[in-house]
């Protein structure tokens, strides 16, 4: 397989983990109450909270993801 190829799938795989994990952690924080935390009419900024959470949260996850999966290509070279 040639260069430009690998790259242009690890790049795929990258944004898909990244869009994958960050919807899975917004549909995970819509479980917590955390409009109590906020003033009432504040919808806007509950929002944006949820947002930049769930941006958090999943960059964080695909990023352990990501590392994981390139580690464990990474263990046969061990035996070489």
């Amino acid at each position: 397989m040639d260069l430009y190829a690998e790259a242009g799938q690890q790049a795929l795989v990258n944004v898909l983990a990244y869009i994958i994990f960050i919807g899975i952690s917004l549909y995970a924080l819509q479980g917590l109450r955390i409009e109590q935390l906020f003033k009432k009419g504040k919808t806007f900024q509950i929002q944006l909270f949820y947002i930049f959470m769930s941006i958090v949260i999943g960059s964080t996850v695909a990023d352990f993801f990501l590392d994981f999966l390139n580690w464990s290509q990474t263990i046969p070279y061990i035996f070489n």
